[in-house]
């Protein structure tokens, strides 16, 4: 995991446990309008140091969707290690909390990648039509390529998975349930598996807080595990804003930290 990880490790989360129970209702939708902002932190050690920052924001939009943004950036001192700006949107249907449509923009050391998803629904069938763009070094030629995806069941994108998951009912679900959902992101569909481990006290800015603590993995192509085990605690009193999320890093940890919540 690297810092490219910032914004995927924030909505990856929202996504393990969005299906966690055939008994979690939506009961109620989070309301625009809502921005929350994360500090991201690398701990290895004795060092703890800040790596940069992602803000969620929720508002209304044309045709009575939601519009979802994601935006994510590495400190000035990683930068000069690996510069990262990043921005993801979801249009979300408030009926269903499902997405219509997906784009991300990115600016990762120095390449650029713009990738939009759509998304159709038929019964417990979803496709996606995904274009993905890229340019490796600034001047050069833009590349395109398409992909269609296809999944059944419950299927979501980077962000709308956010806002779909803080509408269930936690009293329903069963620690040590484990449960799958799909997600497309990009031109990539992947398969998340999760674990509810169940209520904790999380002990975060000198308080504790009652929380429900999450551990998942996810693969692609069936089996390949695409990204390190991920944690996660969300706060118990809803809307269940995520309060921590960590990550492992080949060296130390990445840690994203609730710094502020608002309108």
């Amino acid at each position: 995991m690297t810092l490219t990880r910032l914004g995927r490790i924030l909505l990856i989360t929202a996504a393990a446990i969005i299906t966690v129970t055939a008994r979690a209702l939506c009961i109620s939708p989070v309301k625009p309008p809502e921005t929350l902002t994360y500090k991201v932190m690398f701990k290895w050690g004795l060092i703890h140091k800040n790596a940069g920052s992602a803000t969620l924001r929720l508002q209304s939009a044309p045709h009575g969707e939601l519009k979802a943004v994601l935006t994510a950036s590495s400190a000035p001192w990683a930068d000069r290690i690996y510069k990262l700006r990043d921005t993801l949107v979801s249009y979300i249907d408030p009926a269903t909390m499902q997405p219509r449509l997906y784009e991300r923009i990115a600016h990762e050391d120095g390449k650029y990648s713009h990738d939009i998803v759509t998304f159709e629904r038929r019964g417990n069938t979803v496709s996606g039509h995904a274009i993905k763009q890229r340019r490796k070094k600034p001047g050069q030629p833009m590349s395109v390529r398409e992909t269609d995806l296809l999944s059944t069941g419950t299927t979501v994108d980077m962000v709308s998975a956010f806002y779909y998951l803080r509408s269930l009912d936690f009293n329903t679900i069963t620690p040590g349930s484990e449960t799958e959902v799909w997600i497309f992101s990009g031109s990539k569909k992947e398969r998340l598996r999760f674990k509810y481990i169940g209520k904790e006290q999380l002990k975060i800015n000198d308080s504790l807080r009652p929380s429900y603590h999450v551990s998942f993995t996810f693969t692609t192509d069936g089996s390949k595990k695409s990204s390190d085990d991920i944690d996660t605690w969300l706060s118990e009193e809803k809307p269940h804003v995520p309060l921590k999320l960590q990550g492992s890093l080949p060296v130390g940890k990445i840690q994203c930290f609730l710094e502020q919540s608002g309108d």
